[in-house]
């Protein structure tokens, strides 16, 4: 996470974007800007309904949409949140969890091809410099598809490929972002929170969720969720791994921002614009 001199050279200005650049995600309480860099790692999000969740997810979506080389995977139990970038993904799931545990199943199995190329080639990472696409996972309310929906059996085999993906798909290039309404252990098991390298406390109502999000004892040191006020909305603590939380406010997208740039995304990514490849094409790498 950086605050960055937006006259300073750092932020590369082109044609298209890549999920190596850092992404720009809102202002601090300085008013200056804060990119997060988000290769290599994975964010969660979480806090009460209209907290501003969706105004990071949309951020980050609408960032990845715009990427070279990048394919977004949308998993939506709501649909709406994320069903405007819709065109621009290679896979969009709604409210399905049978459909959203083959998808992450599908996910593991590039996943683990991609080690398996690592390997021979003997290295650890995919880098920029590879012609392999960064995959971009996003999931709105954990949830719906861990808790509400489906039966147990079903709830614990869509964590368990989420787990996995979480604790071992940022080498191989594969980014996951999560955000649910209900920061609680059963949702956020603490096993499955140490694995986000970010995390974000959108406006809670008690110390224990903020803590389940941000980690164990920080509203006791003054980095507590329940002191955003519920008019803040987009305001959050954000912590990186081995970091102190810093308040910043999200930026906001309108639904057409979203909608124009969700077709110029679907355009640069039909074939001859320079964009990823066709969505038709799924998962592979």
């Amino acid at each position: 996470m950086t605050t960055a001199d937006p006259t300073a050279a750092g932020v590369p200005i082109g044609p298209m974007l890549s999920m190596y650049d850092p992404i720009f995600i809102g202002i601090d309480e300085m008013r200056r800007p804060v990119y997060l860099p988000l290769i290599y790692r994975n964010i969660l999000a979480a806090g009460e309904p209209g907290g501003g969740k969706s105004g990071l997810i949309q951020a980050i979506g609408c960032h990845a949409a715009l990427c070279d080389r990048t394919r977004l995977v949308l998993l939506d139990g709501k649909q709406v949140e994320l069903g405007m970038l819709a065109q621009a993904a290679d896979k969009f799931v709604g409210p399905d969890i049978d459909e959203a545990t083959i998808t992450l199943r599908r996910l593991q199995q590039v996943m683990n091809n991609r080690y398996s190329w690592l390997l021979a080639r003997r290295r650890r990472k995919i880098e920029d410099h590879d012609d392999v696409n960064v995959i971009v996972v996003i999931i709105d309310e954990i949830a719906y598809f861990s808790a509400t929906v489906g039966d147990e059996r079903q709830q614990r085999e869509f964590i368990a490929f989420l787990r996995d993906l979480v604790a071992r798909g940022r080498a191989a290039g594969i980014v996951v972002v999560a955000a649910t309404q209900r920061p609680s252990v059963d949702i956020i098991p603490k096993s499955m929170r140490d694995l986000f390298g970010y995390r974000a406390a959108f406006r809670c109502t008690s110390s224990g969720s903020s803590d389940i999000i941000l980690g164990d004892g920080w509203s006791s040191s003054g980095y507590c969720a329940t002191e955003i006020t519920p008019t803040s909305q987009g305001v959050c603590y954000l912590i990186a791994e081995g970091g102190t939380p810093r308040k910043i406010k999200v930026a906001y997208l309108t639904d057409s921002d979203i909608a124009h740039i969700a077709d110029y995304a679907a355009w640069t990514r039909r074939a001859g614009r320079g964009g990823s490849s066709s969505p038709t094409h799924g998962l592979a790498a």
